[in-house]
């Protein structure tokens, strides 16, 4: 099925592709205004629609210098801190960090991280961008399922955002390692990187695919732009929680914009 959703979301057949994107447009009442090109006139594919920048200004970022931003439009499935290494996935649901992580190691370091899980409707912008500032050290392809990722679904499926396909994107600062994982979910074609281009899941599933790792210091600022989703889904942020306070309550349910402030960092210097 994700093949052929592949080719159909590039396909640049003129007709085809502004009927689609019309189509997705009005039903998902997606907000046209705030796209840099015409609307479906100035994008060559869906795909190209559907991974849209911004005009300028339209999601600015917070500017206090403690502040932790939103990596992404959507809503706050739920935020907190991690206890014995786990995470809140929906109410009296938990999964593993380390499952998540694919990493046992990195897992240990962020035993007692705080969390944050931005779902994205269809409707959202796709973009992601750094919650703060750090610098990239590994990005892993970890294969998976392709549940879906909705309200539904999470409450449902134990384990849901470990079982999935997912992008683990390793960053460190002066605090400590953080990470942001960009979990897969059905119809998700593949997921882009700005330093990598498009990461396609190997012709074998079963393997864990190293498509990063810093031979030199890539360092992104706190709101650049880091990934899409071409097609989906849903970020997982992980970092250290012992300087990190949440301004909404735990259970989520907030609609965020990428850029807003959702939290605070008591340690200003380490952003």
């Amino acid at each position: 099925m994700g093949k052929y959703v592949h080719r159909l979301s590039r396909c640049k057949v003129r007709w085809i592709k502004n009927l689609l994107i019309r189509g997705f447009a009005w039903f998902y009442c997606v907000n046209k205004s705030e796209a840099a090109a015409e609307v479906p006139k100035g994008y060559a594919s869906f795909n190209a629609f559907f991974t849209r920048e911004l005009k300028a200004g339209v999601r600015p970022i917070d500017s206090r210098p403690d502040s932790l931003l939103s990596p992404a439009d959507g809503v706050i499935a739920q935020s907190g801190y991690a206890s014995a290494g786990k995470l809140l996935q929906a109410k009296g649901l938990e999964y593993s960090a380390a499952d998540l992580l694919g990493d046992p190691g990195l897992a240990t370091k962020l035993a007692n991280s705080a969390f944050a899980t931005i779902y994205l409707a269809p409707h959202n912008y796709h973009r992601v961008h750094m919650p703060m500032g750090g610098v990239l050290e590994r990005t892993t392809f970890i294969p998976g399922l392709l549940y879906s990722v909705n309200a539904r679904t999470t409450a449902a499926v134990e384990n849901l955002y470990a079982l999935n396909e997912r992008l683990v994107c390793q960053f460190r600062n002066n605090d400590g390692p953080f990470a942001l994982v960009l979990v897969g979910a059905m119809n998700v074609a593949s997921i882009s990187t700005a330093w990598a281009g498009e990461i396609t899941p190997p012709p074998d599933r079963s393997v864990m695919r190293t498509d990063f790792s810093a031979n030199e210091s890539l360092r992104f600022e706190r709101g650049d732009y880091m990934g899409h989703f071409n097609l989906g889904s849903t970020v997982v942020f992980i970092a250290p929680g012992e300087d990190i306070e949440w301004l909404q309550a735990a259970d989520g349910g907030e609609r965020v914009q990428a850029g807003q402030r959702i939290g605070s960092h008591t340690n200003q210097a380490q952003l």
